[in-house]
């Protein structure tokens, strides 16, 4: 038996030794892409107090490296395991929670929202006499309701309760939420739908939402360094990065406390976002998921907002990226004084995530330069599986122009042009994430056009040889957007 015993030892202490040496080797390995991100310098330039990031490869950790302090006021190094204030990143959380909590019987995602809500109810609306929305259609921002985001408070504030938040008794708001448009018929990113996400789960549950996430994907999926408790609250973790100003000063206290947590509420580290960014993209190919089935992963990344949705999006999670010819499904987080992103392919698994604590000017420069740097280092490349065809060369002429934004309908011009015999659409959308502007315009055999490193479909209508209307399809969903130049 003792022999057994130090066996089983000896066979651990090796097995240790060799995973040891491969995080060693991994990260001598892939330490040119600190050379290349220069994130010291950066934080230097841009007066940012520290930053985290993280990317994936192949389904695994292949990078992971933190900078600067959790604080100003102190000499505390960040590391792998301090958690930021996730700002929107909750919402996909708080919408995997749903779907989890669906497939268990708990809820029904179909379902009027309003009939699982006790403190309060929906406020009466012409948009929805006929046509109470789902959970649904609160997940993906196509509910109609108002109240884009909300402002932090600190220690020492009246917290308002989400009823009052609903109610529209705290800052930013002075009525009630509304309804915008008939729910199901267009796009308006909610924060306030996720609040009313967050009653009905607590009010059906009888539990917070910072307990249901912790018990059915915090805690199963190890994830030790994120929660949805508040700085009020027992049991929340203390190596946490502090929130700064422009200026580079702590803001008051330094700890966000957010009552509309289903919404903004989450901390987290890079490193537990990308595991559960792996944990979906496992689940999506059916291999080596836990926790998330393969059914919950495909609803919650499935396109089902494409008209007016910047180019679509999914069950918390935004669609509209296509870098290196994949799909991607993302997430981009911004509160007062902190923020960052998680970008993950839906195939493959690679990805990357990175949370900064600073605020916009002095935390966007680094985060956008360490999204291009990453995306071109990384050498991550899908080949394109349609047929392509030759474009005439009188509809190249037609196609020509300037044009409204028909890619993300945010109000900025986008072209069409030629160069070297090709089309080009420059948009500054996509010149803004890729730091560049060549996203070639490619014909397909069935006679849609394909932007590279745009994910939708695109179909050209002209009026009188003149384009005024460019329709975009994503599966099953399309949707018309009509141009003027």
């Amino acid at each position: 038996m003792k022999s057994i015993i130090y066996l089983l030892i000896l066979t651990g202490l090796i097995s240790s030794c060799q995973t040891s040496k491969n995080l060693v080797s991994k990260k001598r390995e892939y330490s040119y892409i600190s050379d290349s991100l220069k994130i010291d310098q950066q934080l230097e330039k841009y007066k940012l107090a520290g930053f985290s990031v993280v990317v994936f490869q192949n389904y695994e950790l292949v990078y992971s490296k933190q900078f600067g302090v959790k604080s100003n006021n102190s000499t505390e190094k960040i590391d792998e395991n301090t958690a930021f204030s996730t700002a929107s990143i909750s919402k996909p959380i708080t919408a995997l929670l749903c779907h989890i909590l669906e497939e268990k019987g708990l809820i029904n995602l179909n379902d009027p929202i309003d009939k699982y809500l006790k403190r309060w109810h929906l406020p009466k609306s012409k948009f929805t006499e006929n046509n109470s929305p789902t959970w649904k259609q609160f997940l993906n921002h196509t509910s109609g309701t108002s109240q884009g985001g909300f402002a932090d408070h600190y220690e020492g504030d009246t917290l308002p309760t989400i009823k009052q938040s609903l109610l529209g008794q705290i800052p930013r708001y002075k009525k009630e939420i509304e309804f915008l448009f008939s729910p199901g018929t267009s796009f308006e990113y909610s924060g306030g739908g996720f609040a009313i996400v967050q009653m009905a789960l607590e009010d059906t549950l009888n539990q917070p939402i910072a307990k249901l996430a912790e018990e059915y994907i915090f805690s199963p999926l190890g994830l030790k360094n994120t929660t949805m408790i508040q700085p009020n609250e027992p049991g929340f973790p203390t190596n946490v990065a502090l929130v700064h100003d422009e200026n580079g000063k702590v803001i008051r206290t330094g700890l966000p406390i957010i009552p509309q947590v289903a919404a903004s509420g989450l901390w987290s580290t890079p490193t537990d976002l990308a595991k559960l960014a792996m944990e979906i993209q496992n689940a999506l190919r059916n291999k080596n998921n836990k926790v998330i089935s393969h059914q919950v992963a495909k609803k919650i990344t499935e396109v089902s907002a494409l008209k007016n949705a910047a180019g679509g999006w999914a069950s918390g999670w935004q669609k509209s990226f296509g870098y290196n010819n994949y799909d991607w499904f993302a997430c981009n987080g911004s509160n007062t004084g902190v923020g960052g992103s998680i970008f993950a392919t839906m195939t493959d698994g690679n990805g990357f995530a990175f949370l900064a604590n600073g605020e916009k000017k002095n935390r966007f420069p680094v985060m956008t330069q360490t999204q291009r740097k990453i995306l071109t280092l990384m050498n991550w490349e899908k080949k394109a599986q349609e047929e392509v065809q030759e474009i005439p060369s009188s509809l190249k002429a037609q196609l020509i122009g300037t044009y409204d934004d028909f890619l993300y309908g945010q109000k900025m011009e986008t072209k069409i042009v030629e160069r070297n015999n090709r089309l080009y659409v420059e948009s500054p959308l996509l010149a803004h994430f890729k730091g560049k502007n060549e996203n070639e315009l490619v014909y397909l055999k069935n006679g849609l056009f394909r932007i590279i490193d745009y994910p939708n479909l695109l179909k050209f209508d002209f009026n009188d040889g003149k384009l005024t209307e460019v329709t975009l399809t994503r599966g099953n969903l399309s949707t018309k957007v009509q141009l003027s130049n």
